[in-house]
């Protein structure tokens, strides 16, 4: 679906974004993104549909260079930015006007969504909240039924029992033949929605893995003090917050937040375990 390969980029030639980056994306998948503020997770995708374009090295979509943006990936591609932008007309005569530039929209979908957000199909996009707008945007998106789904922080301005929705909503939507990238930084949204995690640090990829696989080989928890068998730990106030390895075999629940300050601090230790016990698919620091 997605390959890039020693991806060099910048804003800056003396500060680049992205030094030899490489990345390959399936169908069939939803992988969360996650990366400091200022890590360059809106660059990479905007990268990844075209929107930017390499210094240095190659970025593929549906077997295409994504910088040529050419109409027949762009009528399987779908990109959900940060900040939506509605024009002053109602959902229904937006989905007349727009839906026609994606040939496998669901109409019937679209209304299932919008009714599961409780977003009023003939209201007036401009005159809705901002979460109402967002909301919108996320069921047009889905219902494109692209192959491709990329969604930057799609969860800001939703409230919470929205973001449960979106959950449910975009897990249903999934099918072998897509696959949907979301950004985020709100970790805790995703934790049961992407079964695939993508770490953006130090200009490339620190992380790609199966939540289930890292499940069977890492444990989360918390201890009254960390000992030698962590292979990182958080002091709170309750303790410690550990990740240890998983000789167990029973897969755990991951922490991703826990995982996440992990791999943003470079912690050696579960560094060089995931180094010497990774998946030939997975890439690690």
């Amino acid at each position: 679906m997605v390959r890039i390969r020693n991806l060099y980029f910048g804003y800056s030639k003396r500060v680049p974004l992205f030094q030899d980056l490489s990345l390959t994306l399936e169908r069939g998948r939803i992988y969360g993104l996650l990366g400091k503020n200022g890590a360059g997770k809106s660059t990479l995708l905007k990268n990844i549909v075209g929107l930017a374009f390499p210094v240095a090295g190659s970025c593929e979509v549906l077997g295409q260079p994504a910088a040529r943006r050419l109409p027949s990936v762009l009528a399987d591609l779908f990109f959900l930015p940060e900040e939506v932008d509605v024009p002053t007309v109602t959902a229904a005569r937006f989905v007349e006007h727009t839906a026609g530039f994606y040939p496998k929209f669901d109409h019937e979908a679209l209304a299932r969504y919008l009714s599961e957000f409780e977003v009023p199909a003939h209201a007036v996009l401009s005159a809705l909240s901002f979460g109402q707008q967002k909301k919108f945007v996320i069921a047009f998106a889905l219902a494109a039924n692209t192959s491709l789904l990329v969604m930057d922080e799609p969860t800001n301005g939703l409230d919470i029992p929205s973001k449960v929705q979106f959950r449910k909503i975009v897990a249903s939507a999934l099918s072998d033949e897509r696959c949907v990238i979301i950004s985020t930084h709100q970790v805790r949204d995703l934790e049961s929605l992407i079964d695939t995690v993508l770490v953006l640090h130090g200009q490339r990829i620190v992380l790609n893995a199966d939540l289930g696989e890292l499940g069977e080989r890492l444990r989360f928890g918390s201890v009254p003090e960390a000992d030698d068998t962590a292979l990182y730990a958080e002091r709170t106030a309750l303790g410690a917050q550990v990740i240890r390895p998983n000789h167990g075999g029973v897969p755990e629940r991951v922490d991703l937040e826990l995982l996440f300050n992990a791999l943003v601090s470079e912690a050696p230790a579960l560094a060089h375990y995931l180094t010497q016990n990774q998946p030939a698919h997975e890439s690690v620091l």
